[in-house]
């Protein structure tokens, strides 16, 4: 039974945290930018667990992490879509360029 080498693993992770990236730069629509930051902290869960795999002392503290992460993506990704929604009920538009100012 072969293993997965630890650099497979990062390049996965360093995709991902790529194609987040760059979807959360580049795009204008508030739902696309937060579906990039969830890629880009799934990355760092990749990285977390492959690290505690892998790492000088292997263990469970990686997968505590990320258990940790995910939760906090899930309550992040909460609250932003309720933000969201109160934009969309305001301006009628999710365009992350067109919420430049706090009152009209």
């Amino acid at each position: 039974m072969s293993t997965i080498p630890l650099s497979v693993y990062l390049v996965l992770a360093l995709i991902l945290f790529c194609i987040g990236l760059f979807g959360a730069l580049t795009k204008r629509n508030a739902v696309i930018v937060l579906i990039s930051i969830e890629l880009m902290l799934n990355a760092v869960n990749i990285n977390l667990v492959a690290f505690a795999k892998y790492g000088v002392n292997p263990g469970l503290t990686g997968q505590i992490f990320s258990l940790f992460t995910i939760t906090v993506a899930a309550a992040e990704a909460a609250v932003s879509l309720a933000i969201l929604m109160a934009l969309y009920r305001n301006r009628k538009t999710v365009n992350v360029d067109e919420m430049d100012i706090m009152k009209r």
